[in-house]
């Protein structure tokens, strides 16, 4: 039987993000708020790249974040592929288009 998965507000991270930025170490306080010291590190670590947009989520906010931003990628690049192609079919119909004798299309 295993132990239902605990949650941690945003609040409660930043409260032990505090008291370790106060002067405790990491390891009592792992220990006082019964979590592993490597769960404050990653902590850290996020708070640290994402500044105000760590811990606003439920899951796995940066990796939505990422897919969109790589959807957004392939959106652009299908887009200038469609110009490109769009310009080469143009020249290609204007050189296979018979001219007349006295120079007009």
């Amino acid at each position: 039987m295993s132990l239902p998965r605990r949650r941690f507000s945003r609040e409660l991270k930043l409260h032990i993000l505090a008291q370790i930025e106060a002067g405790q170490s990491v390891a009592v306080v792992a220990r006082e708020h019964q979590i592993h010291p490597t769960l404050i590190t990653k902590w850290r670590q996020q708070l640290a790249k994402y500044a105000d947009k760590a811990f606003s989520g439920n899951g796995r906010p940066y990796q939505q974040e990422a897919r969109v931003a790589e959807l957004e990628r392939m959106v652009g690049q299908l887009t200038m592929e469609n110009v490109l192609l769009k310009k080469a079919l143009t020249r290609l119909e204007s050189r296979s288009r018979p001219t007349r004798p006295d120079g007009s299309k």
